[in-house]
């Protein structure tokens, strides 16, 4: 028996693995963030599979369905949204599995900001402009945020941001980074990416409340930041660079006959 983490993409049912698809398609039990997770998904469980919806449920609870399911010999499909490396509350079920000694396999997902960056046609690593992801979140109601992880910190870095679980933060956003982005810095709100009323609003940092407030967006909304979300000059790389080599384009090779 095996519990099987699935990362179910940021939405659009098709964006799933393969993988994590076929597992959910045989897993006699699924388990689904469903506030999160569509319902297309979690419909290819096979018909006469124990499916249900984890979100009312609290992390006991959860477990004990897992060593229900355990006790039966039963596969378990746990599918979360997004990835479930990031913000996924995945290691925590994991830490109670390894005490229960029940086996367990992470599935990877499309995570939310590569999602958006892709309906946004945005590369986020731009040369000479950023070279840097910062995946992060603020602190409110849920955990603190650790020492040295605050905005305040990483915004001295002008990475790109993909600021998580943070759209009733942003005045604090706002004076953290515009010191190291600047007032004008290009915004990116993107709520509920690839979901059927997906929307994706271009502001900057000193206008972004004022967008988010007209749009009524209380929740499910990545705040992403950087100059690769503007019109910006930037070089070609040297990777298609006809005059660059490397390993696999080597102008030294060496002449045969």
């Amino acid at each position: 028996m095996t519990v099987y983490f699935i990362g179910a993409g940021p939405g659009a049912p098709d964006l799933i693995t393969v993988r994590g698809l076929r597992l959910i398609e045989r897993c006699p039990v699924c388990l689904y963030a469903g506030s999160l997770v569509p319902e297309e998904i979690v419909e290819a469980a096979p018909a006469d599979a124990v499916v249900m919806d984890t979100a009312p449920m609290h992390l006991d609870q959860i477990i004990a369905e897992i060593e229900k399911a355990h006790a039966a010999g039963h596969d378990v499909a746990r599918v979360h949204s997004g990835d479930p490396s990031i913000y996924g509350a995945t290691a925590e079920q994991m830490r109670r599995l390894d005490v229960l000694g029940i086996g367990y396999e992470v599935v990877p997902g499309v995570p939310a900001f590569a999602a958006a960056a892709a309906r946004l046609n945005a590369e986020l690593t731009l040369p000479e402009i950023a070279q840097t992801v910062i995946v992060t979140r603020t602190g409110m109601k849920a955990s603190a945020m650790p020492e040295g992880e605050q905005l305040e910190v990483l915004g001295k870095s002008g990475a790109t941001l993909a600021i998580h679980l943070s759209i009733r933060n942003l005045d604090y956003i706002r004076r953290s980074l515009e010191p190291y982005y600047g007032a004008d810095c290009p915004v990116v709100i993107a709520y509920r990416a690839t979901w059927p009323d997906e929307l994706y609003i271009r502001t900057t940092l000193s206008e972004m409340r004022e967008r988010v407030r007209e749009a009524k967006i209380t929740r499910t909304a990545l705040v992403m930041v950087g100059k690769v979300f503007g019109d910006v000059e930037f070089r070609d790389s040297d990777l298609y660079n006809a005059g660059y080599s490397h390993v696999l384009r080597n102008r030294g090779k060496k002449k045969t006959g």
